[in-house]
């Protein structure tokens, strides 16, 4: 058994990321997930682990660094909040083209623009549909508890060296400022020069006695680049048969479902208790992974339910991919709050049985 804690979740990702053996993390504070940079910054990791902390000038410094870190083989990370994340898209995108390993936390607030700095999950298309430009994808992992927050830090991992690309923790800042209990892992050691050479091959890690490895997003042959891209796309087409992952809630015999993540699916756990009270065969569909999304397991459902309510903290982003899931077979319906509010599990029973069950 591992330490126990009582931690917020922006704590909790530090923390993890000394004990997964994390290289270097490059930041930039932003509410409500500042306590990341906050936390690295007085546990001197530097001193656990060797691990570099550092508050770059910016947020496109700061992910132009995890680029940098990234190709020498090394485990690094970021972190920020909506209007931070957006300003790192370009490298992100560079990141995905160059096939570099990362993992980058959004601990998403309100928007658009700086909106407010209390939570959302309206940062959906930004994350699942590539966000910045170009035909590529992120693995988006979200995290519904502080203890996940600690886990997927080390799973990120896995899968950015994995796959040889960014990995995206979204969260938002009600796991990010909530504080629970976590079982923190012991820690690993960081990789030795002679272990990062062994499992990333493709590293600038210096010539020594191999050709040269030459990482960059830019080719100005269209049919090299688009050679380059079709192998993406076959990765992308790879991650989506072997990595999706979800969990389900009394889905057995339901006859109506609630699809959630994150944040939303805690407080739809409680939605499914009242509605099955009042008589209502309710489940709950959970995606962790938000790309891979869960599509298969959907479909699987339709010949049970009568009808889909996609739960989320926007005006409705990860609805598109349910209805493209059911495929008009059965009525998929919204119910989400903006601006930072968030809605009850009695608003939630309400808006089932008057878009879903009575609609």
């Amino acid at each position: 058994m591992g330490e126990l804690r009582l931690m917020k979740g922006n704590e909790a990702i530090g923390e993890a990321a000394i004990r997964a053996g994390v290289d270097a993390y490059f930041g930039y504070p932003i509410t409500p997930q500042s306590e990341v940079i906050e936390y690295l910054t007085a546990e001197k990791p530097e001193e656990r682990t060797g691990m570099v902390v550092l508050q770059a000038e910016s947020e496109i410094a700061a992910i132009n660094m995890v680029y940098g870190a990234a190709g020498s083989g090394k485990k690094v990370m970021t972190s920020s909040s909506s209007p931070g994340i957006s300003l790192k898209m370009e490298g992100i995108s560079y990141m995905a083209g160059a096939e570099l390993p990362c993992v980058v936390l959004n601990v998403v607030r309100g928007g658009p623009g700086l909106g407010t700095i209390q939570p959302s999950q309206a940062d959906y298309f930004q994350a699942v549909k590539g966000g910045g430009h170009g035909d590529y994808k992120m693995i988006v992992l979200a995290p519904a508890s502080v203890q996940e927050m600690a886990d997927f830090v080390q799973t990120g991992f896995d899968l950015a060296f994995k796959y040889k690309t960014p990995v995206m923790l979204l969260s938002d800042g009600v796991i990010g400022q909530m504080m629970e209990k976590v079982e923190l892992n012991d820690a690993v050691p960081r990789w030795t020069e002679e272990e990062i050479v062994e499992k990333s091959s493709w590293a600038t890690t210096g010539k020594k006695g191999r050709e040269r490895n030459i990482i960059t997003s830019l080719d100005l042959d269209p049919s090299s680049q688009e050679k380059h891209n079709q192998k993406l796309q076959a990765k992308y087409r790879e991650i989506i048969e072997k990595e999706v992952r979800f969990e389900e809630f009394q889905c057995d015999d339901a006859e109506y479902l609630f699809i959630a993540y994150g944040s939303s699916s805690r407080i739809a756990q409680k939605a499914v208790k009242i509605a099955c009270e009042r008589g209502h065969k309710v489940g709950l569909l959970r995606p962790i992974t938000l790309f891979p999304f869960p599509e298969k397991k959907i479909q699987q459902m339709i010949a049970q339910l009568k009808g889909i309510l996609t739960l989320e903290l926007s005006a409705g982003q990860m609805i598109e991919d349910v209805r493209l899931a059911v495929e008009g077979k059965i009525p998929v319906k919204h119910y989400g709050r903006m601006g930072g509010i968030i809605f009850t599990p009695a608003e939630i029973v309400e808006a089932l049985e008057q878009k879903i069950i009575g609609g």
